[in-house]
């Protein structure tokens, strides 16, 4: 199944080129888990052939980040901390949460969104709290760049080298399927943590 998948996302990215590049990392920045772990790789071994090519195809991606980070900003941005407090018990969020992002962008600034950037995982998901935090939204998309930035370049260059060994080196298609699932199931034990940990204290809706 998870060859089937991967062979699914290569012919996708190379039939639609850029677009679909586009399109797979602004879903996956708007807080919706698709790992860029794996959609960068298979770009950079389906589309980059060149150190020019790394270089657009991370520019490309970046701003693909910054694209589908306004939706979750805007909502966190709009709402604030009363919307979450109001439908807290939706998004299995606590009071406590709210406090901790307070805290944290108190503490770190802006800088928290260009290090949350680097980070697997967390870099799906800090725009909704940088939009809570009522972070400058100018600084925010410039420090979405600059911290996606390189992380695109890395995964691209790393498909780019190693992806023509794919269909020559049966060792690495097994160790780069081992790595998907990995990837996976870190994803998926994250989501199984938050929902368990956060089920008991969510915040309450308030009757009306």
């Amino acid at each position: 199944m998870s060859e089937k998948i991967i062979a699914l996302l290569v012919g996708a990215i190379a039939a639609g080129g850029y677009a679909s590049v586009i399109l797979l990392m602004a879903i996956q920045s708007a807080c919706i888990p698709i790992p860029s772990e794996v959609i960068m790789p298979l770009a950079g071994w389906a589309l980059a052939h060149t150190q020019l090519d790394l270089i657009l195809l991370a520019t490309v991606a970046s701003l693909a980040s910054n694209l589908g980070s306004i939706p979750a900003y805007w909502v966190g941005a709009r709402g604030g901390r009363p919307m979450v407090e109001r439908y807290g018990s939706y998004l299995l969020l606590s009071r406590h949460d709210l406090d901790r992002v307070d805290s944290f962008f108190a503490r770190f600034g802006s800088i928290a969104v260009l290090i949350g950037r680097m980070l697997p995982i967390v870099r799906t998901f800090i725009a909704f709290p940088a939009g809570v935090a009522k972070m400058n939204q100018l600084r925010f998309h410039i420090y979405t760049f600059i911290g996606s930035w390189p992380w695109c370049y890395a995964l691209a260059y790393i498909g780019m080298k190693l992806g023509a060994q794919w269909n020559t080196n049966p060792e690495f298609k097994a160790v780069f399927h081992r790595f998907h699932l990995a990837v996976e199931a870190v994803l998926l034990g994250g989501i199984i943590w938050f929902v368990v940990s956060h089920w008991k204290n969510r915040i309450r809706t308030e009757p009306a």
